[in-house]
């Protein structure tokens, strides 16, 4: 019954340890291939009344993008 346990441990470790490639060789995440909720046609997943403070930290970023490249083009 042990040798079985053991087995099994092992087994799903290796499954764990090869779906994490992926990750520790090319730094992606898991993605869906479909779109995900946004292919469903939704914009958030939350009814949050603001972003939260990572989401308004990318916002910033890419506002602050937006403007170098439009002096840039200036």
């Amino acid at each position: 019954m042990l040798t079985v346990f053991i087995a099994t441990f092992a087994i799903f470790l290796l499954v764990v340890f090869g779906m994490s490639l992926g990750f520790i060789v090319k730094r992606k995440s898991i993605q869906g291939s479909c779109g995900g909720i946004a292919a469903l046609g939704m914009e958030k997943v939350c009814n949050c009344p603001e972003p939260c403070d990572a989401r308004k930290k990318r916002m910033a970023q890419a506002e602050r993008q937006a403007r170098y490249k439009d002096r840039q083009i200036l």
